[in-house]
Order: C-alpha cells, then structure tokens, then sequence
C-alpha cells in the first residue's frame, strides 16, 4: 500500500490477490502522481467491497491549476501506457477531478473541496454486521 501525507484511511491488500492488471496498473497512477507532486496520496483498497473497482486513490493538488495538471499528466501517462480509456470529469473546473480506468478510480481534490467531502473518512467506516442496526 502507498500512502503520502496525512492519511485518513488505508485499507490493506485483499488476502489472495496475486500481482495482476489492476496492481501494474495502480503501481502506474502512483508513479504519475508523485512525478506530477501530488499532496497526501492515499490508496484504498476496495477489492470486494465494492463493484466500482479494485482501488481507489484520492489526491490533493495545490491550486485549480495544479489539480488540473495532476490530471492532465496522469491522463496522458494512462494512454502512454495503453490504458486510455478512462472516463474523466471536473477536468474543466479544476475543483474536483475524477478519473476512472474501469480498475483504479482516482480523485484529485483542491484541499478545501477534499476535506468537505471527506472521501477517505467513507471508506474507512467500519463494516455493519447483520443484527448490528439499531
């Protein structure tokens, strides 16, 4: 696991994953974050506790243009390497931006919008077993 930073919550590797696609590629996405000097890099791993992908990865960039650029860069490392289908959004405003590569799905906050939203903190929710609900 890699965490940079402030780390809110990190989940450890899924027992019996093997090195496959979706770990060469979250290996890819850390390399481009921290060559682009992304702040507070957390990475979650959400392998069978969600169908959204095998991991999340939640960044911060200093300023608009500085999230704008992290994204940038990473988009273009991920066609680089023949993963460009990524499905992108807030690319414009450079508040809020999320990349999905189908496997990893990456957000790049400015600080202020990722601590509002508090995305790690979600995560990081301990399960609610059956019976548990009150």
């Amino acid at each position: 696991m890699h965490a940079k930073g402030n780390v809110v919550g990190v989940f450890s590797r899924s027992a019996g994953r093997g090195d496959d696609a979706a770990d060469r590629a979250l290996q890819l996405v850390l390399a481009s974050l921290e060559d682009s000097k992304a702040e507070d890099i957390v990475t979650i791993n959400i392998a069978g506790k969600s169908a959204l992908g095998d991991y999340m990865v939640v960044v911060s960039g200093r300023s608009n243009r500085h999230v704008m650029a992290i994204a940038d860069h990473l988009i273009t490392d991920l066609k680089d390497e023949g993963l460009g289908n990524a499905r992108v959004e807030g690319l414009e405003a450079g508040d809020w931006v999320l990349i999905d590569t189908g496997d990893i799905i990456i957000h790049v906050f400015r600080p202020e919008v990722r601590e509002f939203y508090n995305i790690e903190r979600m995560w990081a929710a301990p399960e609610i077993e059956d019976g548990t609900v009150h």
